[in-house]
């Protein structure tokens, strides 16, 4: 069942029943969350492989309009946009990351993706509760069909298998989310479709929102990420430390380092370049957007 909005179960509780870059002149610019997105990857094979760093805003810059800057996380994402519940939203959904089993008719569908707060750091633990139309564009007000909530792991990442909306009357397709970082408010907003027609006839359709969707075999792939209106420290824009550490630290897990901070790992000597905590899979060698030698 899911939690109140406000108390998010803690991951690890039993699960429920199964059931733009900013392009300039047509340069990309890479941004601090494609770059940790990018650290990521090298220690876990992306949905998206082979497909490089997926972003919402690189769809949304295809003509359906640019997020705005934003100054919080120096990156060219805004926190994600909200928009409205819609009559269709109920509490007490099933924990499960599919909403789908062998025999559902429909689209197969795959949502993945990251959530991040204001300096561009993963969100772990954080909760994701969705719902949305079936193929035939009806909602399952009697039991908890298409609904289920989850929780993002220690990189932030999540996954969701479904299917592909239905179209009803006045509605592109769109898919409802809850956001919530653990104890922080909750981001009510919608993921949309590229290239849908009813995009620019639905009031709703906020190009922002726009998922990055690729067809795989008989069915669809679609990434986004989140930015929660959440504060992080230390901020990716902190200045280096001064002085910096040694390089006879040894690199270790779970400890935040900022720009300019040194450290050893496997006898050779790096110097930090963007604001992190570390994590497993993050090892100097393996992730040069956050390290380099020297």
């Amino acid at each position: 069942m899911t939690p109140p909005m406000d108390q998010p179960t803690p991951p690890g509780t039993p699960a429920g029943d199964p059931a733009p870059d900013e392009t300039t002149g047509g340069e990309r610019r890479i941004s601090r969350k494609g770059l940790l997105k990018a650290a990521i990857a090298a220690s876990a094979a992306p949905l998206l492989a082979g497909g490089g760093v997926a972003l919402a805003r690189d769809a949304a810059s295809s003509g359906d309009g640019l997020p705005a800057p934003t100054p919080a996380c120096d990156d060219g994402d805004d926190p994600t946009p909200p928009q409205m519940e819609g009559p269709y939203f109920k509490p007490d959904s099933p924990r499960r990351t599919s909403l789908v089993t062998a025999g559902t008719p429909g689209v197969p569908l795959t949502v993945s993706g990251y959530v991040f707060g204001r300096a561009c750091r993963p969100v772990a633990g954080a909760l994701l509760d969705f719902w949305q139309a079936d193929t035939n564009g009806a909602y399952d007000m009697a039991r908890y069909a298409f609904r289920g909530h989850q929780f993002t792991g220690p990189d932030g990442a999540f996954s969701l298998t479904t299917v592909v909306p239905g179209l009803y009357p006045g509605r592109t397709r769109h898919i409802h989310v809850k956001a919530q970082a653990p104890g922080g408010r909750v981001l009510t907003t919608q993921l949309y479709f590229p290239g849908e027609p009813r995009n620019n006839t639905d009031a709703l359709f906020d190009p922002r929102l726009l998922m990055n969707v690729r067809s795989a075999g008989n069915g669809r792939q679609g990434s986004f990420d989140f930015v929660l209106d959440v504060a992080q420290s230390p901020d990716p824009t902190d200045p280096p430390t001064d002085p910096p550490t040694e390089p006879g630290t040894s690199w270790s897990s779970g400890t935040s380092y900022r720009a300019g901070d040194r450290v050893t790992y496997g006898g050779v000597a790096y110097r930090c370049l963007q604001a992190h905590l570390a994590m497993p899979g993050w090892e100097p060698p393996k992730v040069p957007a956050l390290w380099e030698r020297g």
